[in-house]
């Protein structure tokens, strides 16, 4: 069974997700060391499981689906967390009024649900 994640792209300010993308990755921007509870979250991710980059919508409250995808692979010994991606949809920009907390770089695995049908339906 797949599990579903919802992913950051915003390295200091800096948006990466066009990047990820076109290289057709998803890299969590922190290190083991820096953030070991992220980190320990990325390191469960497995082939098979869908992925989506969201942005925060400020002020609105909820966020954005920017792209969703399917993780191909997954490479551990960089202490960093690079997960290959079949990105199938992209630039989507979907409104999801609930955020669940989804604010930092990585958060699931989810199970399916309505929310989760709401972030991730194609």
């Amino acid at each position: 069974m797949s599990n579903y994640w919802l992913v950051g792209a915003n390295w200091d300010g800096v948006a990466k997700d066009q990047s990820f993308v076109e290289q057709g990755i998803w890299m969590l921007g922190w290190d083991e060391k820096d953030q070991p509870s992220q980190y320990k979250k990325a390191e469960n991710i497995k082939v098979g499981d869908r992925i989506a980059i969201k942005k925060m919508r400020g002020q609105k409250g909820g966020l954005k689906v920017l792209h969703i995808g399917i993780i191909k692979g997954v490479i551990l010994d960089t202490n960093r967390v690079i997960c290959t991606v079949d990105w199938v949809v992209t630039n989507l920009n979907r409104d999801v009024e609930e955020s669940r907390g989804c604010f930092k770089s990585i958060h699931g695995p989810y199970e399916k649900d309505d929310w989760v049908q709401e972030a991730f339906c194609l």
